[in-house]
């Protein structure tokens, strides 16, 4: 049953990069906080998922795959996200934090990425970096990005340099 999981979640991990895909093909560009939204969204069933794992093979698999993700988002958002929300809104304590929040997440993805599935504190480790990402994902989404969007931040272009971003990222990182 498990094989299935992790097959099911690939193909829609596939599914979804193919509509991302289609999406820019048609010109039709996501801004940046819909773009991160989706990420988010993405994150989370990942972590769903490996709550319903048994086999340590298929764990290692998507735990690759959520690491492999955060690293590449957190990665857009302080590079391109960040500096911009933060000259267009002046917010300064609520980035700070954010940043303060990834850091603590990177430390948790190389714990986890120098473990394997079955060792001791393996899925605690993921547990936690779960509810940490479901903290940072809730402050983002319900305090940041409502600032941002009050802004006069072209939201859309900086979307553009988001998804360019993210995909020189993806191809830089192995994939699960």
């Amino acid at each position: 049953m498990a094989t299935l999981a992790t097959t099911k979640a690939k193909r829609q991990s596939d599914r979804a990069s193919a509509a991302k895909a289609k999406q820019g093909a048609t010109g039709q560009q996501q801004d940046a906080t819909t773009l991160l939204e989706a990420d988010h969204r993405e994150v989370s069933a990942y972590f769903e998922q490996y709550e319903t794992l048994s086999d340590n093979a298929e764990k290692k698999v998507l735990a690759t795959r959520i690491c492999r993700a955060l690293k590449v988002h957190t990665q857009i958002e302080e590079e391109i996200f960040y500096p911009a929300a933060r000259k267009a809104t002046g917010e300064g304590d609520l980035l700070d934090e954010a940043i303060v929040e990834h850091m603590g997440a990177k430390n948790l993805i190389a714990e986890i990425e120098a473990m394997q599935p079955g060792q001791n504190l393996y899925d605690a480790k993921i547990k936690v970096l779960g509810e940490q990402i479901h903290h940072h994902v809730e402050e983002e989404e319900q305090e940041l990005f409502p600032e941002v969007r009050s802004t006069k931040l072209d939201l859309t272009a900086l979307g553009e340099k988001l998804a360019a971003r993210k995909s020189e990222l993806l191809a830089m990182f192995p994939s699960a």
